[in-house]
């Protein structure tokens, strides 16, 4: 039996959560005090759904996290970078993962969250476009996620000159919340990459314990 008398409680919080089409909970003193002792657990997170609701994190662990279909080929040494999926069919998985009433506000967003379709320069070959690629995860940061209670972010090179260019992986709220990783090789970025997809949900806070900086 655990020693913490609110434990019974907070866990009839978390069921009335994912039970409740919003999330929302009562806004008596006692479920607001829940609400914070589960929010300073990492166990619920602020809904980016729906105003004053939440998610659980036990919820969202049920949830894809989205990246280049041939990832696991640039992981295993099959393909280069610059073969990775385009960000654009990356983002069009993480639309048709979405209940269709959230598509709309997150299509909105694409230009935003995957970017310009890359033109290769094909009369300039001497010329190198950084490879960036888009992944999504489920969580939240210092403000809510992407429709879906997502976090987005990518694998990219910070140079143009694979010589001397390092590799990042970033990630990002719906707003300003960020978290990098600076990464000294595509191998260390690609390790990195794997323990953020594992460890999903997650807040951008913490993701300090994997060796990133909020900015």
């Amino acid at each position: 039996m655990t020693a913490d008398p609110h434990a019974q409680f907070d866990q009839t919080v978390l069921d009335l959560i994912e039970h409740h089409p919003h999330g929302a909970v009562p806004g008596t003193p006692a479920y607001q005090d829940a609400l914070r002792r589960l929010y300073a657990t990492h166990q619920i997170y602020a809904s980016a759904d729906f105003k004053d609701g939440h998610v659980t994190a036990r919820s969202l662990a049920k949830a894809p996290a989205i990246h280049a279909a041939n990832l696991p080929d640039l992981i295993a040494g099959k393909i280069a970078p610059e073969a990775l999926e385009a960000n654009g069919a990356i983002f069009d998985r993480y639309l048709a993962s979405l209940p269709a009433a959230l598509r709309p506000r997150a299509e909105g967003l694409r230009l935003r969250v995957a970017g310009k379709p890359v033109h290769h320069r094909t009369k300039q070959p001497s010329i190198h476009d950084p490879v960036h690629s888009l992944f999504l995860v489920p969580g939240t940061g210092p403000h809510p996620g992407l429709p879906g209670n997502y976090l987005y972010g990518s694998l990219f090179e910070t140079s143009p000159d694979p010589a001397t260019g390092h590799w990042a992986v970033q990630l990002h709220d719906a707003d300003d919340g960020a978290a990098v990783y600076d990464a000294t090789s595509l191998a260390e970025a690609l390790g990195k990459l794997e323990e953020v997809l594992a460890s999903a949900p997650f807040t951008l806070g913490e993701l300090d314990a994997l060796g990133f900086h909020l900015t």
